[in-house]
């Protein structure tokens, strides 16, 4: 019989290094993997002087659907998402409405995602003081992992979680086996800071960046590492803003603490004094750092000390961004388009970086850490789950080239490493020549659980 598909003459982005040669696809998956492929096949694709990577797997996206898909939704989310060289993502239990607290809400967000998403996706639980009883609905039905914030989220029915109610949670999780993700900022002090500085009428941009420091980042890791190690419980932390931030999880790491980090473009590339020139489109939570800080974050990442890197790609409309009390802006930044470029045009042009350190901390470490097991890399027997990208070329960020529902980013003149040509979900192209190709056929992907360590 006729392989499905053949990438020929790729520059491979495999794990070990880049290779030349021919990818064969057949029932979704990766079957070959040769300098030639010379089987019959039903379609084939010519990839001369184009670098083959696995797609993108970005675990941290707020698509919001449903009930918010005015902000985005899965259609245009995941069609901006593709065009930047995207084929799974993890969408969180916020900001949709209703959350993914429970089974029911669980199935109503995979219903919604199959009608629209381009791309597969897996889907986060939450975990709040108002649904410890539900957690193992979620787990039942295959969640990636459950979300805590430490702080308020700013969405109502999404509900903090103090240290008993994250403790609990974590009970529950490392016996179902499950991850916990956790916004780690500290209540008390961000509480304070933010309510003296409103009291008194200070409502400004370098006002909101005083009231979130890289202190209350470090006491809410500190507590959540503490409560994973008292329970034994796999632990993510989210967006880390700062050096010293995940320096605390390198050295719980060294106590074999089960314990993991992600960063954000926007942490990378940008600073505080960025989101006092750019505004609104760059208020995130936790803020943007100093210039010295997010030196120390590129560090960690480069020694490995930061996992992986995800977009937290957190898009409203422009009304909620437009108060002149910066505390009241919607907070959150777009960037699931641009990630993979950003990096590529940072690690690879800037840096030097081998191709292969970007596919890790864009594809293969968050699929490896979320038990995505067929996704995140170029291997037999993985899904065809693949980019093409021209690295000979660049690229400048522009708002009327973004798929987003609100063409809203602080990433706006920002170089992109190279052009995507073409990306495939399981073999199926559904971004080609600049276009969405096909309808929406995003499938579920459920973890592979393992025991935390």
């Amino acid at each position: 019989m006729p392989l499905d598909l053949v990438i020929q003459h790729a520059r491979i982005v495999l794990s070990s290094g880049t290779v030349e040669g021919d990818v064969g696809v057949e029932g979704g998956r990766i079957v070959e993997l040769a300098p030639r492929i010379v089987e019959p096949t039903r379609e084939t694709v010519d990839a001369f002087g184009l670098h083959l990577f696995p797609a993108a797997v970005d675990v941290h996206v707020h698509f919001n659907e449903p009930g918010r898909t005015d902000w985005e939704g899965a259609a245009t989310g995941s069609a901006a998402f593709a065009a930047g060289g995207g084929g799974c993502y993890c969408d969180m239990p916020l900001n949709s409405s209703p959350p993914t607290l429970d089974g029911p809400s669980f199935d109503l967000k995979r219903v919604a995602l199959e009608a629209s998403s381009h791309t597969d996706f897996g889907l986060w639980g939450g975990l709040t003081p108002t649904n410890l009883d539900r957690l193992d609905e979620l787990a039942d039905r295959g969640v990636v992992g459950l979300k805590a914030f430490m702080c308020s989220s700013g969405i109502d029915d999404f509900l903090w979680a103090d240290d008993a109610t994250l403790g609990r949670g974590m009970e529950t999780a490392a016996k179902r086996g499950l991850l916990v993700g956790v916004h780690a900022e500290d209540p008390q002090l961000t509480g304070e800071l933010a309510a003296t500085a409103i009291a008194a009428g200070r409502t400004g941009i370098r006002d909101y960046l005083a009231s979130r420091p890289v202190a209350a980042e470090l006491k809410a890791i500190e507590t959540a590492i503490r409560l994973a190690e008292q329970t034994k419980c796999k632990l993510h932390i989210v967006h880390v803003s700062s050096g010293r931030g995940a320096a605390l999880v390198a050295e719980a790491r060294r106590r074999s603490v089960d314990v993991t980090c992600e960063t954000c473009p926007h942490y990378l590339l940008l600073t505080d004094e960025d989101m006092v020139r750019i505004g609104a489109a760059a208020k995130c939570a936790p803020p943007l750092r100093d210039g010295a800080e997010r030196a120390a974050l590129w560090g960690a990442l480069l020694r490995g000390d930061v996992d992986f890197v995800a977009s937290d790609h957190s898009p409203a409309p422009w009304s909620l961004k437009e108060s002149q009390n910066f505390f009241s802006v919607w907070g959150g930044i777009a960037g699931v388009q641009t990630t993979l470029g950003l990096l590529l045009a940072e690690g690879c042009g800037g840096l030097g970086l081998p191709p292969k350190r970007i596919a890790d901390w864009t594809a293969t470490a968050p699929a490896d850490r979320f038990g995505l097991t067929t996704k995140g890399r170029i291997d037999l027997g993985a899904d065809a789950d693949f980019t093409l990208i021209d690295l000979g070329t660049s690229a400048t960020v522009r708002l009327d080239e973004l798929r987003y529902r609100h063409k809203i980013t602080p990433f706006v003149g920002h170089t992109l490493g190279g052009t995507v040509r073409a990306t495939f979900v399981r073999g199926r192209a559904v971004f080609a020549n600049g276009k969405i190709v096909g309808p929406a056929a995003g499938r579920l992907v459920r973890p592979t659980i393992t025991s935390a360590r």
